[in-house]
């Protein structure tokens, strides 16, 4: 057996049986959100939008109840909270002619705090050589849309390198986690092209946005709880 395939039977072990149900509000109000997009029904999608992070706290609360609370829980709903606002720049930001540079600024941070709970707390193995898509992507990503960038390019570049060392730091970690930042990288490359060259994008590609945005934060979310769980198991077999 692996060390992630210990590590993960361990975790299964330490969770309660039900750990997961905090997690069917989120994925609920997630499948209606995104419909609500496809169908154009902005009286919805707007309010689910706003309560999918909140949800998702609310996940991670239930979900890792008996598992000690520290800094890997307090990293986590701190992105969250920041995914939150960023979700929300439009409303929370009123005041602000473009929401644009506010919402890159709360991503940007709840990225570095991803960054800090994968490297710090949550890594259970070395960076994978394939890891290095990550850089490449972001190499591909810059020189691709910088000419229509504009006065962001600079902002949006910083912003792809911490959305790519989020996506390269979660292979570190649990699978779970390793596959939430690889949606969420998906989400922010759609999004890029959606803001910067819409002329490129179909119709539909919203809802791409959020489906991507919507797994990512889940799994992320998921591995968390589980990789805690089985980090304190591990403590507790020690003593």
């Amino acid at each position: 057996m692996t060390a992630d395939a210990a590590t993960t039977r361990v975790a299964a072990s330490e969770l309660s049986p039900r750990w997961w149900w905090g997690f069917l509000p989120y994925a609920a109000v997630s499948i209606v959100h995104v419909t609500a997009l496809l169908s154009g029904w902005d009286a919805v999608s707007g309010p689910t939008k706003l309560a999918l992070m909140p949800l998702l706290a609310v996940a991670v609360l239930w979900g890792g109840r008996g598992s000690q609370w520290g800094p890997p829980y307090t990293l986590l709903f701190i992105a969250l909270a920041l995914s939150w606002l960023g979700d929300g720049a439009a409303t929370f930001f009123p005041f602000l002619d473009d929401e644009l540079p506010a919402m890159l600024l709360c991503f940007g941070l709840a990225h570095i705090a991803y960054i800090v709970l994968f490297w710090r707390f949550l890594a259970v193995r070395r960076l994978p050589w394939w890891s290095a898509v990550y850089a490449v992507w972001w190499v591909v990503l810059v020189v691709y849309l910088w000419p229509a960038l504009g006065g962001l390019a600079v902002a949006v570049a910083l912003y792809g390198l911490v959305l790519g060392g989020t996506a390269a730091l979660s292979t570190r970690c649990h699978p779970a986690i390793a596959w939430g930042g690889a949606f969420f990288l998906i989400s922010d490359t759609v999004l890029a092209f959606r803001l910067f060259l819409p002329e490129t994008m179909p119709s539909g590609s919203s809802a791409l946005v959020m489906i991507t945005y919507t797994l990512g934060q889940g799994l992320i979310a998921v591995g968390a709880v589980v990789a805690t769980h089985a980090a304190r198991a591990a403590r507790e077999s020690t003593v």
